[in-house]
Formats: structure tokens, sequence, C-alpha cells
């Protein structure tokens, strides 16, 4: 029998393995828990499809932070600087995810993972990985997903700006043109809440000083003195570029920061800078008009339709789906929709499609709809 204390550097199925694991034979003998269910008792990473990744380091970079060093396992695909990835932990017997972004070089050696999460009041998941991750520990991804991406080919001037845990896609971002040996204009705007709440302080500050086209600059907004006076506004550009309107922009953070870089550039007539933000949008969504019923063909059970989204009316009637954000970032609360039409709470678009995955924790029924659930 294999050591199961075994660390996954040491099992690492390649070739015929992997192609067994993945096999329709060994995937009708194990039907119907699957291959994965079994060969987990073995060892947690070796999976013949799902992505798990083993906790190598933690380091506490803030009260309110947590840095963890992951070794993917080998179903891992990689990722594109400055996109996120689901993960998922059991926190009081129940499997939640959430979606965090990578801070890492994506050409980190081994397909390495380093992932800084910052706690928040109501963050169930983060305050868990802050108090109980340890080094053994082993996680649920999923494979990267977004379009915060750095262009290829890079352009000549590229502009990072980032608040509060904002910081790690963009982080990652400048890592990578670091390690790929950038030689452009890179201008790092950053903004934290104080100097003790402020993530990769050295690292930045090592990096400015190894690499001649790289600014960085801080801003602390509940500190009088500092870099930059206050929250974001035209003049603090000019201390980290040295012209934002032929820079690719990023920006990461709450939507306060990002609302304030659009209504910039718009003023300048420039494009919209990328832009990514993790806040919860505000869902639009009709109680009092709503009408048909939903149908969770699955479990056989109906209701009338609330208005409210889906995911939120399956817990009503008694169902328990997988989710993560709440907000149609991390896709756990992917469903098959088998009938109907439903609306995007965020974008107001209608889709009428037969059978299709849809996230219901942003999506309402617009009259009947079947879900298999």
């Amino acid at each position: 029998m294999i050591n199961p204390v075994l660390r996954s550097s040491q099992i690492r199925p390649h070739g015929l393995g992997r192609r067994l694991l993945r096999s329709r034979l060994l995937g009708a003998l194990t039907y119907p828990h699957g291959v994965d269910r079994y060969v987990e008792l073995i060892h947690p990473l070796l999976l013949a499809r799902d992505v798990r990744a083993e906790v190598t380091a933690v380091r506490h970079q803030t009260s309110r932070s947590v840095t963890l060093a992951l070794r993917p396992n080998e179903n891992w695909r990689g990722f594109r600087a400055g996109q996120f990835v689901g993960v998922s932990v059991k926190v009081d017997g129940v499997r939640l995810t959430r979606p965090y972004s990578p801070a890492g070089s994506e050409q980190a050696a081994d397909g390495a993972l380093e992932l800084t999460v910052s706690t928040h009041p109501d963050g169930r998941v983060s305050r868990h990985l802050r108090d109980h991750a340890r080094p053994g520990m082993v996680v649920d991804l999923t494979q990267a997903q977004g379009e915060f991406i750095l262009p290829s080919p890079r352009p000549q001037r590229v502009l990072l700006i980032s608040g509060g845990s904002g910081i790690t896609p963009v982080m990652a971002m400048l890592r990578t043109l670091c390690q790929e040996g950038f030689a452009g204009e890179i201008g790092f705007l950053n903004y934290a809440r104080s100097p003790t709440l402020a993530l990769y302080d050295a690292e930045l500050a090592t990096l400015a000083l190894r690499h001649e086209g790289l600014r960085v600059v801080r801003g602390f907004t509940r500190v009088r003195r500092s870099e930059l006076a206050g929250r974001f506004d035209r003049e603090h550009l000019a201390a980290v570029t040295s012209d934002h309107a032929a820079a690719a922009t990023f920006v990461c953070g709450p939507p306060a920061l990002i609302d304030s870089v659009r209504t910039v550039w718009a003023k300048d007539g420039l494009p919209e800078p990328a832009v990514e933000t993790f806040t919860a949008p505000a869902l639009r969504f009709d109680t009092d008009g709503a009408e048909g019923r939903v149908s969770f063909t699955a479990s056989g059970r109906q209701a009338a339709n609330s208005g409210l989204p889906l995911l939120e009316q399956a817990e009503d009637a008694g169902l328990a789906p997988e989710h993560g954000c709440r907000m149609g970032i991390c896709n756990t609360c992917s469903t098959r929709k088998r009938t109907g039409t439903v609306r995007n709470v965020i974008s107001g678009g209608l889709s009428s499609a037969g059978e299709e995955q849809i996230r219901i924790c942003v999506s309402v029924p617009v009259g009947d709809v079947a879900l298999d659930l």
C-alpha cells in the first residue's frame, strides 16, 4: 500500500498511469462515485481530473491577511497573471468556495501558486484560512478564470492601480513582468488604509531598486502623512507614470477606486482601463412582479417563483446547491437549466436557450423554469 503521508512530489503519475486514471473502463468500475473518490483515499492530490493543491508554507504579512504557498497537482493547467481561481475548503463541515487571485508570477517554477487572502468580518473562508491554514493542508481549486490579464505582446508602458486586497492580481502582473525582464515603464500605484495593513511592502521596495523603469508609490487613506494625500485623484498619476494616456492600465480594488479612475479616463477621452473587483455587485430583481413556478427536477420539488435569484429560491425550497461567491464570479453554482427563460441580474440580459448551464446566484426566472437540482 502507498504510504498516505507521502508528499505530493513523491506521487506523480505520468504517461500510462495517468491514462489509466482517466480511462473509461476505470470510470465504469468506480461508478457512481468516480475514480477520484477512491484514489483520494490513497493520496489527496492523486486525482484523475480534480485540481487540488497542498499548502507548503504559511506567512502572515499583516494581522488581517494570510499568504499561502501552494503546490498544485498535475491537473492544474497554470494561470495568466491577473486571473483568479476558486478555492474550496470545509468550514464547520460545509464546503465553501471563494475566488482569489494568485499573486505570484505566471512563470513560477513547477506551477507553484501564491495566494494572499485578506480577511473580512463576515468572511468565513478568509478567516478560516488565516486561522487554520498549515503546511500539509490540502485545498480544492478550480482552473484559472478571468479576462483581466496582461496583453501579448507586452505594451511599452504599464500602469497598475490597486486598493486593499485588489493588490494581488496586479502583484502577479508586476512579478511576471519583472521575471520576464520587461524593459518598459511600469507604474505601481497602491492604496491601503495604513502602513500596518500594506501588503508586499518590502518586496515592492526591493523591486523598485532593481528595475530602473519601475516606480512604486503607496497611499494610505487613513493616515494624514503618507506619500500621497487621501484617495486617488489625477495628481497621483504623475508620481508613477510619465504619460498615463499612453499606458496600458489595470485597476483592481473597491468600486470607489475604480469609479474614480474611470472618471479621470473619461474626462481625458481615453478608452476605459481594464478593471477587476470582487465586491458584490448591486443585484436588480423584482419580487413583486414575479410569475410562474420553479421546478427542481432532480429532487422533485416545486415552488412559486419569488423573483429572487435561483440560488436563494433553491435554498428556500430546502435544497443546498454548491455555491461560492454568490456574485457570478466563481462559477461554483453553475447548474443545468432544463427549460424556461432566465434574466442575469447583473447585466439584465435574457436567455431563453434550451438546456444550458447557468450561474444560479445571479439568475432569476422569467416565468416557469426547470432546474436540474
